[in-house]
């Protein structure tokens, strides 16, 4: 048995039509999505919701840790964290810098997020200083301890930077942590959105409520 080329396959598609009448009675959905149908980036669980109703149930269950990037170019990568943070359900994300961020990557996630912004590394450090919240830098230089082996505080902004020039001297000088993932090939660095993706999943796992079963 041979399987269908990519050429036959027919598109997956994504989400569902309108729903059929009567509408069910429930002040969380949204007539419009009734309606002509619901096609976003969402949890099947989530389908028909209002925007502020999905925003409301997530900030029921998210986790006490936040996320900052260092917007300082325009990085591209930006968009892809804060992909990941949505679906870790991190607390927040904060954009450092310049206000306006690629949001290309985030497939539309950054609707369901709470995004902080500063002006500059200062800002973050004077907030974080205020909300008791430690700031652990992600970058790989002289001094910083392996992630795989460090105990990540539960209330951490974990920070990285722009992709080539890393965390700012002013960030990692105010740290309260700086880790590093451990590499074992021949690159300089790990792609930022994947550095971020793997500090935010090794936070999981020292403290989020890991399902026993199946996820699906």
């Amino acid at each position: 048995m041979t399987e269908a080329s990519p050429a036959t396959e027919e598109p997956r598609e994504v989400g569902v039509g309108p729903h059929p009448e009567p509408w069910p009675e429930d002040s969380r959905l949204d007539p419009e999505l009734l309606e002509n149908g619901d096609r976003r980036n969402v949890e099947d669980r989530f389908r028909y919701w209002r925007r502020d109703a999905i925003i409301a149930e997530l900030d029921t269950h998210r986790h006490d840790l936040h996320v900052a990037i260092e917007n300082l170019e325009h990085d591209a990568n930006i968009g892809s964290v804060v992909r990941t943070a949505n679906a870790f359900a991190v607390g927040a994300f904060h954009i450092v810098g310049r206000r306006r961020w690629n949001r290309r990557g985030a497939m539309v996630t950054d609707r369901y997020q709470h995004e902080i912004h500063h002006a500059d590394a200062d800002g973050l450090i004077a907030w974080a200083r205020a909300e008791g919240r430690p700031l652990v830098a992600i970058d790989l230089v002289p001094g910083a301890l392996p992630l795989e082996r460090t105990r990540l505080p539960r209330n951490a902004v974990l920070v990285v930077g722009q992709e080539g020039p890393g965390v700012s001297p002013e960030i990692l000088a105010a740290a309260d942590l700086v880790v590093g993932i451990t590499q074992f090939g021949s690159t300089r660095s790990i792609n930022v959105a994947a550095a971020a993706a793997i500090a935010m999943h090794v936070w999981i796992l020292q403290h989020a409520d890991i399902p026993e079963g199946p996820l699906r």
